[in-house]
């Protein structure tokens, strides 16, 4: 049954931006309802103004098949705007966008297929979580360039506009204005805005900005991009974020050190080797959790602090739900051989059953299920087992609990090793935050 949608202040001066803007940038913080908001300005420029005729959703996959299907049955004022999930095999694909419809709904993967095949017939465009076109070399965003100018309409939305750092906003942008404000090519936009920052003699590993160079960036998009935060108009549970350190043995943290300075571990059936400072980074990344792989993809345990630590943490739970963060297969393994109660989230059922509370202890993957999913009526207690480098994932994953209708005060604990890699990543989440914050505060929306 369809209920009546009676939009916030803020969903409607969203939504009235939309029409105003051919083409912008929502910066919407989680739970504001960016779906509903989207819909009711297509529904409008569809069958009120008829503006537009075809409307192409991009999303994660998960978020297609669930999130935007569900908002458009939901609301009794989206009647009418009929749809088509454009996802599967090749020929299930084809056939749902021979079905008439006003939206057509399809994973981000397959954008590159839709203008490769010279299928894509549209005239307006929804990134959901638009961040995810951040990388200007991937095919996603070359075929989706490709076909832009053919465009009279394009919508931008995400929470985390600019996840690790401020070079992350030139592909979103340059997709809604073809480079009007802040230059066609990404050169160009380095030149003008940042100096190298960390190098090895030819080679740049990072940029920073130029003096005053975040402000006049901001002052380029604030006219097409606005932001919204979910505390300046919802009433949010109380968040409570700390660290709970473990500390590896002396033999330990002398493997940890020894393949910090010489990129290799010894073992009789096979080295641990770090080829490159990414892969050293990777490596440990995974001692610090405490296993790593081995030149063989076999699994070398070094330490199980986090593990032990973990289990005092679920037994002083005394039978609440908690939700565990993991990133490496090796980090999944473990957990569920320690803790054999131990669910993975990552279908649809899973999430159905931890929402009943019949889940005590459940697994999620950040970079597989960190976007669109509802869980913060299966729980309110997180623990970071592994911390990703990744904003983003951080942050979406933090907002599966906490967000509306969230009934408790939520507890975020994130398990650090001392003296390790996890410091630096949490110091590295820090500054991203304030970057992004920076941005998001400067193209703020003024109700």
């Amino acid at each position: 049954m369809s209920i009546k949608y009676v939009p916030h202040d803020y969903q409607a001066y969203a939504t009235e931006f939309i029409i105003e803007h051919p083409a912008c940038g929502l910066y919407l913080d989680l739970g504001l309802g960016k779906t509903v908001i989207c819909l009711s300005a297509l529904w409008e420029l569809l069958l009120d103004y008829f503006e537009i005729g075809r409307v192409l959703v991009i999303a994660p996959i998960r978020v297609c098949t669930s999130t935007w299907p569900t908002e458009i049955n939901k609301f009794e004022h989206l009647k009418g705007l009929t749809y088509s999930v454009v996802v599967g095999s090749d020929k299930e694909r084809r056939a749902a966008l021979q079905r008439p419809a006003f939206v057509y709904i399809i994973n981000r993967e397959n954008v590159a297929w839709l203008v490769e095949n010279k299928l894509f017939h549209f005239d307006c465009v929804v990134i959901d979580e638009a961040s995810s076109f951040k990388n200007h070399q991937s095919k996603r965003f070359k075929a989706l360039r490709k076909v832009r100018p053919s465009l009279k309409r394009i919508i931008e939305l995400t929470g985390t506009p600019a996840p690790n750092g401020l070079l992350d906003i030139w592909a979103p942008v340059n997709l809604l204005d073809m480079g009007a404000r802040l230059g066609r090519f990404i050169t160009g936009f380095k030149d003008r805005y940042f100096l190298p920052d960390k190098r090895n003699r030819d080679i740049v590993f990072s940029y920073k900005p130029k003096e005053n160079a975040e402000e006049a960036i901001y002052r380029q998009i604030g006219d097409i991009c606005i932001s919204m935060k979910a505390a300046d108009h919802l009433k949010l549970p109380e968040l409570i974020m700390t660290n709970v350190e473990v500390e590896m043995s002396e033999k330990e943290k002398k493997l940890y050190d020894q393949l910090k300075a010489d990129l290799i571990l010894p073992f009789a059936d096979g080295d641990i080797d770090a080829q490159s400072a990414v892969g050293l980074s990777n490596k440990l990344h995974q001692m610090a959790n405490g296993a790593v792989y081995d030149e063989n993809g076999g699994v070398k345990v070094i330490h199980s602090r986090k593990l032990d630590m973990l289990e005092d943490m679920i037994e002083a739970a005394n039978g609440k739900p908690i939700l565990i963060a993991y990133w490496f297969a090796h980090d999944k393994s473990r957990l569920m051989e320690r803790f054999p109660e131990a669910v993975p989230i990552d279908t649809d059922e899973s999430i159905v059953k931890w929402n009943r509370g019949e889940i005590p202890v459940g697994l999620i993957q950040p970079a597989s299920v960190g976007m669109g999913i509802n869980l913060q009526e299966g729980g309110c207690h997180l623990i970071w087992y592994s911390i990703p480098w990744s904003l983003q994932d951080f942050s979406q994953t933090n907002a599966r609990i906490f967000r509306q209708g969230q009934k408790n005060t939520v507890v975020i604990q994130l398990l650090v090793t001392a003296g390790t890699i996890d410091v630096d990543i949490i110091h590295a989440l820090e500054k991203k935050d304030t970057t992004q914050a920076a941005l998001l505060a400067a193209v703020k929306a003024n109700l």
